[in-house]
């Protein structure tokens, strides 16, 4: 078998991550040790985000044509890739976490939803919560002002009684 068939079904795969994923952040990560790779690994699993290691070459044949295009000029040294499935903030939230306890990993760059970000502004993107939080916070936002006035109103009742 020629070399290009070999890869062809790895650059498929990768097109098929990247055809569905709201998000993909690229991380270095020379220096980690093999336990502290299963623990991001295993965070990253848990929480819907796919991370893997490919050639930069096969990569940049995948990412031709699409959004995340916009990685290519950061496909440099060791790289590995989280892609956000389902949350667009997760990969970088997540890795955010482990660089904390990992000073080794370090963010290359991103895209959310479409967006380039640099590996300062997708520190930034780490920072916002969850989906999930964001309505829970926005539903208690707006439950407050009308429990606020239900115990008002009780207040008059049982005053008038």
């Amino acid at each position: 078998m020629a070399k290009v068939e070999l890869k062809q079904p790895i650059v498929e795969e990768i097109k098929g991550y990247v055809s569905t994923a709201k998000a993909a952040v690229l991380v270095d990560y020379r220096g980690l040790t093999v336990a502290q790779d299963t623990e991001l690994r295993k965070k990253l699993r848990d929480a819907g985000v796919v991370y893997k290691v490919y050639k930069n070459t096969m990569l940049n044949f995948a990412f031709k044509g699409t959004e995340f295009e916009a990685l290519s000029n950061d496909l440099n040294g060791p790289t590995a890739i989280a892609f956000g499935m389902d949350d667009a903030t997760a990969p970088a939230r997540i890795l955010l976490e482990c660089i904390k306890t990992m000073p080794k990993l370090e963010f290359k760059a991103g895209v959310v939803e479409g967006n380039y970000y640099d590996d300062k502004k997708i520190q930034v993107i780490a920072t916002i919560p969850s989906r999930e939080i964001l309505i829970s916070k926005l539903l208690g936002s707006l439950q407050s002002p009308i429990t606020n006035f239900a115990r008002v109103i009780k207040q008059i009742a049982e005053k008038q009684a």
